[in-house]
């Protein structure tokens, strides 16, 4: 469908709203103010740089991680839009309705909203984009799931009809990026394996966007950075903060040397999150820098394949769990990190505060560990754990594991893999190792996403599932909670699939995640307002720049 271009300039207002019958929101920076800085004049684009472990897919059919998520938060604009409160505000959509039996709902667009290149972002174009994600089944197509049919009966208005009533569909829209049809259509191949629609614009959307957001990538060199511009005709370009960057530039490394290095000529603005305790620490030391510090939704694991031997039997599993000495491992990471209490991170809405936990305990792992079927063979069987190479501090704990498990009697061997080798290993059971070492953060607010993510056997082939589970009891289980929309219901639910999985013990669950980053002053920069969603917490239009 042909977009028209919009004749009105959209006039935005900043009013809250509250399900179930949501009023117009468009969310503003920080806590409702725009960060400290003027504007100063220059003939320099202002210029913003982070470094992010690699490699990036902007493409919103297939990105999925942390860099990945933070391009997509700001290249394309969704329905709704997460908050730091933990709930949803409108975004694209002005408001939407829910039919008598929980299964239709109607969102109604925003009319003048436009894409980078200048044309009208349509319903149109949200039915494609959600047929394409779930075409592809790749990145977060997982999460938006449960729908029969999405339709757009005018150019305004898209409907989504659910097979079953779910309490998630609608926070779950906040991954769902709404790309412009026409362009990707116009850049689509015709062979590939998505019958007529080619290979859907994937090998276009590897360097370049289809999006509305509030930047647009402007240079991509896949194994370097990527160059973001923003975009001046964002039609929420009111939450613009002042002195919010003209370019972005996302640079593809995480090697400390390289990082302090940047920073200390200027290069840099942002560092990733990836660096070593140690590295912080020399990087807090160069005058001008801070250590930005703030809790997340994730979680480090290590993930134990439930599926080979030795780790497919459930005592050595436990055996491992009571020799790990997690205070050990909390005292290598940034003051104030805490041991994982159950299977999700603690600031998740229905985390039980008081499932049982493992801890260091090395008379009830030598007990578990005699009732294990490999008992008498383990040196037939070392445990390979793979840790990623391009975050050094992973390589610590790896080896703590390795000493501990010496303690009694399991061989370890410790590899480093490249992070695109783990994402291609884990696709398969054959290639997918004894542990990998991984962190974690839940795509939603809620315990019962995170459990989805980790266990359920539709994510079994992708990073965030090693362990193999494919245990129909659980999925349904899981899918049954996910299903409930009273929330009280549904968190009592959440609880006893937590329970479940401590007994399994199917990984073994190190910290709850603070997520750091050097930081320049000539930075406005306040995380802690953003939405703690995966990739919202450098929503690049609330980040200031003052030089």
């Amino acid at each position: 469908m042909n977009k028209r271009l919009p004749f009105l300039a959209l006039a935005v207002l900043w009013i809250a709203a509250c399900a179930p019958a949501p009023t117009e929101v468009v969310p503003t920076p920080g806590k409702g103010e725009t960060p400290v800085g003027a504007e100063t004049p220059s003939a320099e684009p202002s210029l913003l740089r982070i470094t992010f472990a690699w490699p990036l897919y902007v493409d919103p059919a297939v990105g999925s991680d942390y860099v990945g998520s933070t391009a997509l938060a700001n290249l394309y604009d969704t329905l709704i839009f997460p908050n730091a409160e933990g709930g949803m505000d409108l975004y694209l959509a002005e408001s939407w309705d829910v039919s008598d039996d929980g299964l239709t709902y109607t969102f109604h667009l925003r009319s003048g909203a436009t894409f980078h290149d200048g044309s009208e972002v349509l319903a149109s174009d949200v039915v494609y984009s959600y047929n394409r994600l779930h075409t592809i089944g790749e990145g977060y197509a997982y999460l938006i799931s449960g729908v029969t049919d999405v339709s757009a009966p005018d150019d305004t208005t898209v409907v989504f009809t659910l097979e079953q009533p779910s309490g998630l569909f609608v926070p779950s829209l906040v991954r769902l990026y709404i790309v412009n049809e026409d362009l990707v259509r116009a850049n689509t191949n015709a062979e590939g394996p998505y019958g007529d629609e080619g290979d859907y614009g994937k090998e276009w959307l590897l360097t370049h966007d289809a999006g509305s957001g509030p930047y647009t990538v402007i240079e991509f060199r896949l194994e370097e950075y990527a160059l973001l511009e923003k975009f001046e005709g964002w039609w929420n370009a009111a939450a613009f903060a002042s002195n919010a960057a003209d370019q972005v530039k996302f640079i593809g490394t995480t090697e400390a040397v390289t990082v302090r290095t940047l920073i200390s000529t200027g290069e840099l603005e942002i560092s990733d999150q990836w660096q070593s305790v140690e590295a912080f620490q020399a990087l807090d030391k160069i005058d001008g820098v801070e250590i930005m510090v703030f809790p997340t939704m994730s979680s480090f694991y290590y993930m134990v394949n439930n599926r080979i031997p030795p780790t497919d039997d459930v005592h050595c599993r436990r055996a491992m769990s009571w020799a790990f000495d997690y205070q050990a491992a909390v005292a290598l990471e940034w003051p104030g990190t805490q041991q994982m209490v159950g299977p999700v991170p603690a600031t998740l809405g229905g985390h039980d505060p008081n499932v049982f936990t493992f801890h260091r305990d090395l008379d009830q792992a030598r007990a578990e560990l005699a009732q294990c079927a490999y008992a008498d063979e383990l040196d037939k069987y070392p445990v390979q754990i793979d840790w990623v190479s391009e975050v050094p501090a992973e390589e610590k704990f790896a080896l703590l594991f390795q000493a501990n498990m010496a303690e009694i009697g399991i061989p370890v061997e410790v590899v480093s893999v490249p992070w695109l080798t783990v994402v291609e290993n884990t696709a398969k059971q054959e290639t997918s190792p004894h542990i990998v070492t991984i962190y974690v953060s839940s795509a939603l607010p809620e315990a019962g996403l995170m459990i989805k993510d980790r266990y359920h056997s539709s994510t079994a082939p992708t990073w965030q599932q090693n362990e193999w589970l494919l245990d129909p009891e659980l999925d349904a289980a899981i899918e049954d909670a996910l299903a409930t929309v009273d929330e009280e219901a549904r968190f009592a639910k959440y609880l006893d699939l937590q329970a479940t999985i401590m007994d399994m013990a199917p990984s073994l669950f190190l910290y709850d995640q603070l997520e750091q980053h050097a930081v320049v002053d000539y930075v406005d920069w306040t995380p802690e307002a953003n939405s703690a969603v995966m990739g919202y917490q450098l929503f690049l239009p609330w980040i200031g720049v003052n030089r």
